[in-house]
């Protein structure tokens, strides 16, 4: 019997191994949210990356976390790294474009709890009195993080952060 639990699990492990390696090498997780708002009354809320700290869905991960910002005020060259908890990691976030006020692309490298280099986006498109903000994150997925996708949905753990930094950012823009 016990043989037989072991045969099972070890068949268990080289089905999520297998399967694993045959996820992509990339991914993508998006969302997007309507705000009663100009594009050019949203934008500065992203593009500085000081008023994150209003909206940003991280930013409650560790209240005691350290903070730093470099470079420019906002825009291109704007730098925040931060060092927290085991929930918010050691990490940087740069913006490497800023085209007002419709798209604004960032570099984001997280250092701990794992390795990871991927890059951020946002979007505007105004449609009447309102405006389409589309969130994403983009990046490689080694192996390993093919192998955490199968066990986690990550578009779900992440998109649900994006979902509530969104929330958060519309009752900021909309008052």
């Amino acid at each position: 019997m016990l043989n037989l639990i072991i045969i099972i699990i070890v068949l268990a492990i080289v089905v999520l191994l297998g399967y694993a390696a045959t996820k992509p090498d990339t991914f993508n997780i998006q969302r997007t949210s309507r705000i009663k708002a100009t594009p050019e009354k949203i934008f500065p809320h992203i593009n500085d990356l000081k008023a994150w700290r209003a909206w940003s869905p991280y930013e409650k991960l560790d209240t005691e976390m350290r903070k730093t910002l470099k470079g420019a005020d906002s825009g291109v060259g704007s730098v925040y790294e931060w060092e927290g908890n085991s929930k918010a990691g050691v990490g940087r976030v740069e913006i490497i474009e800023s085209i007002a006020p419709s798209k604004i692309v960032m570099k984001l490298d997280m250092l701990k709890p794992f390795q990871a280099h991927n890059i951020i986006e946002f979007s505007f498109k105004e449609k009447d009195s309102y405006t389409d903000v589309t969130w994403s994150m983009h990046g490689s997925q080694p192996y390993l993080a093919k192998v955490m996708g199968v066990i986690f949905n990550c578009d779900k753990i992440v998109g649900s952060q994006f979902e509530e930094g969104f929330t958060k950012l519309r009752s900021i823009v909309e008052k």
